[in-house]
Parts: structure tokens; sequence; C-alpha cells
């Protein structure tokens, strides 16, 4: 059986474990946090590596596409490197594809995203979702400067995402990673910013914690288009009156894992090394395993439960 492991950034209380069947073969799915401990994540990839058929780096990007050129974050090859048997991945490559394709998927099967209000919290992070989104037609807010950098500026253009990240990302990728994004038990706390935009929008899309860090307790009638949530955020999104869900990864016992750790299935179902994989050979792999959108409506649940009480 082979075994797939994400050795996150993120909180413990967040750990999970599933068995899936991938091409006829049952395959462990494994995600482990480290409350924010970039030490104990290399110590336990070393512990790990040459026992496990690929690892996913979980709560950090090794690398962000953007305008297309590939950037480097400082703290994650540091994480990268503990491994020298197994492969690793950090679901950049899936990003660049998968939710590229959920995008579409969802404009054509749920429902037609040309003129939808979408605020999408960054989109250096997921650069095929939000050059899907800009395809489309959507009427996106981007919120890189005021969730990542807390600039009170909305950006309302594409273009202005391309000379940003090519002006800021060689500089940012550099800095303390915990800087930029929740790791740890900051994952876990919850101030919520730039709430006009959130309800402004018909779509939230983007990083699960980035949305849920910010995000007001309301947000009736809202489509989240996200990652990884836990059951525990499914019940949130409950209560805060989200009608609909949208994952670009499947539901896997009971949650959606991140792309880190698809990327890292998908790479070694492919049994190549992932700097050999291209677009194309994700694509391929993508229909090959069949990967699809996970969907809840949430509404619809919570109005049906009220009704059989």
């Amino acid at each position: 059986m082979k075994r797939i492991v994400s050795v996150s950034l993120g909180s413990s209380k967040r750990n999970s474990t599933a068995t899936v069947t991938v091409l006829g073969e049952e395959v462990t799915v494994e995600r482990i946090g480290t409350d924010g401990s970039i030490e104990k994540a290399i110590a336990l990839i070393k512990e790990l590596d040459g026992r496990v058929d690929a690892f996913g780096m979980g709560g950090i990007d090794l690398y962000v596409h953007a305008s297309g050129r590939r950037y480097a974050f400082r703290d994650a090859r540091r994480i990268a490197a503990a491994a020298t048997r197994s492969p690793i991945v950090d679901g950049s490559g899936l990003k660049n594809t998968l939710e590229r394709r959920t995008v579409h998927w969802v404009n054509e099967n749920l429902m037609p995203l040309r003129g939808k209000r979408v605020l999408m919290t960054a989109a250096v992070d997921r650069f095929g979702m939000a050059e899907a989104l800009d395809a489309v037609g959507a009427d996106i807010v981007f919120g890189d400067l005021m969730f990542a950098l807390g600039v009170p500026i909305p950006i309302r253009r594409f273009r202005t995402i391309h000379i940003l990240a090519r002006l800021l990302l060689p500089v940012i990728t550099q800095l303390p990673f915990t800087w930029l994004y929740p790791t740890g038990a900051k994952q876990e706390s919850y101030e919520p910013r730039f709430t006009e935009y959130y309800q402004w929008a018909d779509v939230i899309a983007g990083d699960w914690l980035y949305i849920r860090r910010h995000a007001p307790d309301r947000l009736p009638g809202k489509t989240i288009l996200t990652n990884t949530v836990t059951p525990a955020d499914i019940e949130w999104m409950r209560q805060a009156g989200v009608a609909t869900l949208v994952t670009t990864t499947p539901n896997l016992g009971g949650r959606s894992f991140g792309t880190n750790l698809m990327e890292g299935l998908i790479v070694a179902a492919a049994g190549r090394k992932p700097e050999e994989m291209s677009a194309a050979d994700y694509e391929h792999w993508l229909d090959r395993i069949g990967f699809a959108p996970r969907v809840e409506h949430l509404a619809a649940a919570r109005s049906g439960s009220a009704a059989s009480d």
C-alpha cells in the first residue's frame, strides 16, 4: 500500500488520515501538523524519508507561479531539502492545473461566473485560479495587498497582479514565511477585516485559512471556492449562512485534503520525480484518476435538517 504524507506547518488539531483507492490500488493519505515549527517539519521529513512514497509540504509554498515565472520561498527550500529519497511537492503543480479546471467546471456545471462578484483573498498564491476567474469574466476584487500586507487597497485588474508579482515576489519570498501566512496556533485566531468586500461578493475564493481568518460571522447566501476544509470548517460555514461550498480537491474520509497531498498522490501514482512532471502530465493524471470538485449545498442541507426536527 502506498503512503503519502503531508507535513504541514499548520495546527496539529487539523490532522487527518484516509485510505482511498486510486487506479485499483489502496493508498493511505495522511496530514501531520507541526504547529508552526519549521524545525519539527524538517525532523519529521528526515524521519520518514524513504519510508513514504511521497511527501506534501503543507502550510507553506515552495513555489508560487506568476506571470510565467516561478519564485521559491527561502524557508520552504530548507524544508524541501530534508527529503533526499522520497519525492516532495508543495501543491503548486496542481494549483496551476486542477484549480483552473475547477473554475471552468463551476462555470459550466454549477453557475455562470461571468459578471459574478468574486472576492479572491490572494491571487499570487493561487495564480491559476485567479487567471481562470479572470478568463471567464468574473467581476473580481483581489485582496493580496489587503490580506497579505494589511494595505487597504483592493485590486480590480488582473494585470495589476502581474505587475505586483514581478515587483514584490522576489522580495517577499525571502521573508520569514510566518510573516505572510498563519501557521500553528495563528490558524485558530480570527480577526474580521475588510468585511465590506466579503459582503459585496457572491463568491469568495482562495485559500481557506486566509478566507476564514478575516471573515465576518455571517456570510448569508455566499459560495465558497477553496481547498482544504474539515468537518468543523463546514459546520462554521453552515452557521455563517454559506449557501454552497466547492473544494478543488475531492472529499476523502469526510474532509478535503490540501493540493500538496493530492499532488504527492499523483507523483507517486506516476512514479516520476516532481521536476519531470509538466502541466500536461498533471492534466493526464487528473483525467486518469478522475478527480472531481467537491460540491456541498449547505443552505439546502440546513433547511432540510430544520424541517425534519
